[in-house]
Parts: structure tokens; sequence; C-alpha cells
């Protein structure tokens, strides 16, 4: 007798559980589609400004017939119109540079306040930013990520720089430098969000 009731039970155990197995895949399928939203319109983001300007309306040097020897300057204001700080860089490019002229034209720039495009007049230097040839400026500073600086603009007045160009052709430049012109150079300042 014990045989039949063992025989009976191993029969009915496996019917509960498996219903009980697929009850509970049927529930978890039909909880998948149950959801609910909650939505909160009308938001809204503006973003901050961020231009720079410079006060030249003219190439800062247009040099001609340059002999051993002879300098020059000028200087240019950079105004942010930024509400909050950013990071100055200065870089520059050229296309198709030329020869190793270039690496007879040194240039020193400063940054520092007061002074305006064409006239350093009340430039105050604050720091040095380069002191080299124009050709190791164009070769190595090319973009934000490698170029000059930065230099913090804080948000609120004063939000200007001065760079002061100052220039000289080099009193050792050899007669094969005589009649030789550079390509135009582009000097161009980035400014992006103070991290």
């Amino acid at each position: 007798m014990a045989r039949p009731w063992l025989t009976v039970v191993a029969q009915v155990v496996p019917i509960p559980l498996g219903l009980l197995l697929s009850g509970a895949l049927v529930w978890g399928a039909t909880n998948a589609d149950w959801s609910g939203t909650s939505s909160s319109n009308g938001n809204r983001w503006t973003a901050s400004s961020l231009g720079l300007a410079n006060d030249s309306r003219v190439p800062m040097f247009r040099v001609d017939a340059m002999h051993p020897g002879d300098t020059g300057s000028n200087c240019i204001r950079i105004k942010s119109n930024a509400d909050f700080p950013t990071a100055l860089k200065l870089y520059s490019e050229a296309e198709d540079w030329p020869s190793n002229f270039q690496s007879f034209i040194n240039l020193k720039i400063d940054v520092g306040s007061g002074g305006s495009s064409g006239n350093c007049k009340g430039f105050t230097p604050h720091r040095s930013a380069f002191d080299g040839t124009l050709d190791t400026l164009v070769a190595l500073n090319t973009d934000f990520r490698t170029g000059l600086g930065p230099w913090t603009l804080p948000g609120k007045p004063p939000n200007s720089l001065t760079f002061r160009f100052a220039w000289q052709f080099s009193p050792s430049a050899p007669d094969t430098a005589q009649t030789e012109d550079t390509n135009e150079v582009t000097f161009t300042w980035e400014a992006r969000d103070h991290e």
C-alpha cells in the first residue's frame, strides 16, 4: 500500500509546481506591459554667449623692404563679452609656408593692459607670451590645444587683454633673404569655458 501512495504523490507534486512556474511567467510578462509616466513641461535652457572681438580693422603688419636690424611693433586689444570666466589662447596659421625666411623674423609677444590697435601708447605688460621666431610660432602653435596661454578672462569688467607684437628682422639675415616674402599669417584668439 505504501507504493501506490508514493506514486500518487510523485504524480501530483509536479502539476502544481508547473502551474506555479507558468503562472509566474505569465505574471512577469503581463507586468512588463504595465507602465506609468509623469511629465514636467515648459523646461528651457538659455546658453550664455561667448564672443570675442578685437579693435583692429586692418592687418597688424604689412612690412615692405625690411633691412637687417629693422624693428617694429603693434598692439591689439581682445575683448570677451562672456558673462562667465573663459580661457583665452593664441595660435597662428599660414598656408603654404615657404622657405626658412621666417626664421629671420624675431617675434616677441607680451600680454598686458592698455594700448589699442595701431597704438601701443599706455600699454603695460603683465607677462611674456612668446619670444622666438615667426617660423617657430606658426609651426608649433596651430590650434587651441597647442596655442599660447591660457589667459583667464574673468567674465566681468575689465574683460579684455592687450597683446603687443614686437618684431625684428635679424641683423644676421643672409643675402639669400633678400626679396623674400612671407605668405599671409593669421593670428587667432580663441576663448573657451574656463575649466
